[in-house]
């Protein structure tokens, strides 16, 4: 077990380091000037230099890297061109609000997702299948941002069922705070709702058809705990494969929902540094984007082994 988990690790750490190569060329590569961006366009030649050597610009990638990554550990990304404010801090107050909105739209997503799972593999060749699977056809085929459009000119100008913009922290005013959260939320899980349905589903139909199911059914094992302490149990390790994986996706894909509700989200960060060419915050938003992806899918390992015992024995002969 240990040595898995160790192994797990340093596989980790050297994806995250390989990672952050990539995003250190890659942001480099972006078309402009940080420099000239920074100083001005009608700034000479000489104050453009000076700003370039503050920036330390003027020294090789390799140098440049290495001192990136030497702060970054200690959590200071630099400033931003733009405002001036230590990215940090930038970081610090937007990347709450992104975490808060994937947990919620998450749990919506597992809410609905295992639900209308579970009704579509015991009711199959019926209705509550067709309707299950009619709603992960719909909510996959759908884009986010033309369903939060729609939601926000129905359910929150006509109706006023919702806020159609806003934020309020859950800490300081908790109703408020889940109740400006909802819509957005919904919105964003329900993509990720409709991957974790057909996943179930096809988890538990096959449990359900094998034949250890049918032995505890003819052993007088009751429908209810076939349902849920077998077929649901054993479908857990392929749902928290997809979670895993569809909470990563979740921070980087709130951009566009950020965008449409209007939350001080990274996302909304993301574009607004992209636009304005703030190159320091491009960087450390994808950087700790990519960090969040690699610490999950860690996390969805060590999941593995307290869902599945099998796993800790795997580990240890591996």
């Amino acid at each position: 077990m240990a040595r898995y988990l160790f192994h797990r690790l340093w596989q980790s750490a050297l994806t995250l380091v390989l990672a952050s190569i990539i995003v250190f060329i890659g942001v480099r590569a972006l078309p402009g000037d940080p420099a000239l961006a920074m100083a001005g366009e009608e700034a000479d030649p000489a104050t453009v230099a000076a700003v370039r050597a503050e920036l330390g610009l003027d020294e090789s990638i390799v140098v440049q890297y290495l001192k990136f990554m030497g702060n970054a550990v200690v959590g200071d990304f630099g400033k931003s061109i733009r405002t001036g404010t230590p990215v940090s801090e930038m970081l610090g107050a937007t990347l709450p609000v992104t975490i808060q909105l994937a947990i919620y739209a998450m749990l919506i997503a597992l809410l609905l997702g295992l639900a209308t799972g579970v009704v579509a593999a015991v009711f199959r060749g019926r209705w509550p299948e067709w309707t299950a699977n009619g709603f992960s056809l719909f909510a996959l085929s759908v884009p986010t941002f033309w369903l939060g459009i729609l939601a926000v000119l129905y359910l929150s100008v006509q109706l006023g069922w919702f806020p159609a913009s806003g934020y309020v922290s859950p800490f300081e005013h908790p109703l408020r705070g889940v109740y400006y959260l909802t819509l957005p939320a919904l919105i964003l899980g329900l993509t990720h709702a409709a991957v974790v349905q057909r996943q179930t589903r096809s988890s538990m139909v096959e449990t359900l058809t094998a034949d250890f199911v049918r032995t505890a059914r003819a052993k007088g094992l009751g429908r209810a705990a076939v349902i849920f302490r077998i077929g649901l149990r054993n479908s857990l390790i392929v749902v928290t494969t997809i979670v895993g994986l569809q909470l990563g996706g979740l921070i980087a894909g709130a951009v566009v929902t950020e965008r449409i509700f209007s939350l001080p989200g990274i996302g909304k960060l993301t574009l607004d540094s992209v636009f304005t060419r703030d190159y320091p915050v491009i960087q450390a938003v994808v950087l700790v984007i990519t960090a969040a992806y690699i610490v999950i899918n860690l996390l969805v390992d060590f999941l593995y082994t307290v869902i599945d015992p099998r796993m800790r024995v795997s580990g240890r002969t591996s």
